[in-house]
């Protein structure tokens, strides 16, 4: 009896434990590869997009009203351009 508990206990003990660099390196590959399946997939909704974004550097940045809300103004033509002061076009 005593042999069977015995016997009981030893392949109930945990068995030789994996590197703890294996683990974090298998955790962090499979990271990668979900991050790149993700990025696969967001791809074309990405790409439609862009069409809906207008030239960032044609507004204002943003301001914070004392209400709290946020307003972004777009710039006026003359705002846009300020490299071209002298009115001159280089060919």
């Amino acid at each position: 009896m005593t042999r069977i508990l015995l016997l009981c206990l030893v392949l109930a003990s945990p068995a030789v434990a994996q590197d703890e660099e294996q683990g974090i390196d298998l955790m962090s590959e499979a990271l990668k590869l979900f991050m790149r399946g993700l990025m696969q997939e967001m791809e074309p909704a990405m790409e439609g997009m862009e069409g809906l974004l207008d030239d960032l550097s044609a507004y204002h940045p943003p301001e914070i009203l004392p209400n709290g809300d946020i307003i972004i103004r777009r710039k006026t033509p003359v705002e846009r351009d300020p490299d071209d002061e002298s009115g001159e076009v280089d060919l």
